[in-house]
């Protein structure tokens, strides 16, 4: 190992790692104000509500982030009418491309978790809220809602990880990335290690702590689930005579 080379190389891996998380903020922050409208319409029992948003989950579930990065960035380019259009200075730019595309992807899986966790709902829950007179609207924001966040906090919590990792493939679109700076340095040195090995600590070391802070929110919101299972285990448990 060339520590020099590392450390040498730092100040452009923090640089690249400040573009990985802006990137992965701005895309889950977009998702889950895009995923929350969705996944109501998604679970709605009208179909012309349900089947759009269906229709939009299966296609961006259904093809790699990569490739639908690459229709965005260099696919939008070859229609005459954006290029004319008032969106072009913004599809131009590779950082709001990047943003679309992952933004796009994500809000489709996060709509589907959401969606799930909605129709895992007690029924008891939502009949106990309508005792109350809670329906509509007030029904999803105080009791529907809530609940289902909750639940959807594990699920959830795989897909900020995922869309973490699939931060990598941005240099393919000229974003400077931890990925694209590893790229460098090996090019530069010809020191594989030292430079993938430090992208692998660097990810390694955000995957650890996002999923730390996703253990303490389960434990936090989904410890009534635990004071749940755990009669129904002691009653398992054989008694002393």
């Amino acid at each position: 190992m060339d520590w020099d080379i590392v450390s040498q190389s730092l100040p452009d891996f923090a640089d690249g790692l400040r573009v990985s998380l802006t990137l992965l903020a701005i895309s889950l922050a977009s998702g889950l104000v895009f995923s929350l409208p969705l996944a109501i319409a998604r679970v709605s029992r009208r179909r012309w509500l349900s089947l759009p948003v269906r229709a939009f989950t299966y296609v961006l579930r259904g093809t790699p982030l990569l490739v639908q990065l690459f229709i965005v960035y260099y696919g939008f380019a070859q229609f005459e009418g954006l290029r004319s259009s008032v969106l072009w200075p913004l599809l131009r730019e590779a950082w709001f491309c990047a943003w679309l595309a992952f933004a796009l992807n994500t809000t489709a899986y996060t709509t589907e978790i959401f969606a799930g966790a909605l129709r895992a709902t007690p029924q008891g829950e939502v009949e106990a809220a309508r005792a109350y007179g809670l329906s509509g609207w007030r029904l999803y924001a105080r009791i529907l809602l809530p609940s289902a966040l909750r639940r959807a906090l594990p699920q959830y919590g795989n897909e900020v990880v995922g869309l973490l990792h699939a931060t990598a493939i941005v240099s393919t679109v000229t974003l400077v990335d931890v990925t694209r700076v590893a790229r460098d340095v090996y090019a530069n040195h010809l020191l594989p290690v030292e430079a993938f090995g430090t992208a692998a600590v660097i990810y390694f070391s955000l995957t650890f702590t996002l999923v730390g802070v996703f253990r303490l929110l389960e434990w936090r919101f989904l410890r009534h689930l635990r004071t749940e299972r755990r009669p129904a285990a002691a009653r398992l448990q054989p008694q002393a005579h």
